[in-house]
């Protein structure tokens, strides 16, 4: 429980670091694009091979498929509402890509943690730590530069980042004895959720700020990510 807890903390305390930083940092905007293009490249990784791979081995392939289309289909489906209701440069956006990715995500990793190693548990919440820091930087930023307050702006943040960590608890927790394969198919939907986020909210950002060199960026990720994966 302990290794539990720390990793919520270290992965919900990621939204924190990077709402402050997008509230009271300044980087350039092209450093900003290759840091989140280099966390899309590592949470590739976390999707397919901590998610979507292991779980197709205790779940019918169908129900694995479907379940990831439901994921992504749920999260755009969502995010575009979102977008509608509070405009596409508020930072609502990544905020609702946060929250709506981020709540099965986070259960899935819950799930993870049970029975898992230190190093098994490294390449998910890694992965998830440097996509949750840079998107929170993006959204807060954007968020507090259309007039809203900063402590307000920063509120919002850490009420989110207080619900993940509510549902990676409860993953761990609740989970503790279902059957393999629901957790399977709870873990197909995250990770459809998460390719979906990647194609609407994260690479589009990281090209629209660092354009082409954000290529280069999503592969370090990757090749970060998968030698995490290679230690566990």
């Amino acid at each position: 429980m302990l290794l539990t807890i720390v990793v919520i903390l270290v992965v919900s305390g990621a939204l924190l670091l990077g709402a402050a930083w997008g509230i009271y940092g300044r980087l350039p905007k092209p450093l900003e694009g290759f840091i989140v293009a280099l966390a899309g490249g590592a949470l590739i990784v976390s999707a397919v091979l901590e998610l979507i791979e292991p779980a197709m081995k205790k779940a019918p392939l169908w129900q694995a498929f479907a379940l990831v289309l439901l994921g992504a289909a749920v999260f755009t489906g969502l995010a575009y509402l979102v977008k509608k209701k509070w405009g596409s440069a508020s930072g609502g956006g990544l905020l609702a890509a946060i929250t709506l990715d981020g709540i099965p995500e986070n259960l899935a990793l819950g799930v993870a943690l049970i029975g898992a190693g230190p190093l098994q548990v490294a390449a998910l919440s890694g992965s998830i730590f440097l996509s949750n820091l840079p998107e929170a930087a993006g959204g807060a930023k954007e968020m507090a530069e259309s007039g809203k307050s900063k402590g307000k702006v920063f509120a919002l943040w850490a009420a989110t980042a207080v619900l993940l960590s509510i549902a990676a608890l409860a993953g761990n927790v609740l989970m503790a004895d279902a059957p393999q394969q629901l957790l399977a198919l709870i873990q197909c939907f995250a990770g459809g959720a998460v390719v979906a986020s990647l194609a609407t909210e994260v690479f589009p950002k990281a090209f629209k700020e660092d354009a082409y060199w954000a290529g280069i960026a999503t592969a370090i990720g990757l090749i970060l990510a998968l030698y995490l994966d290679q230690l566990a």
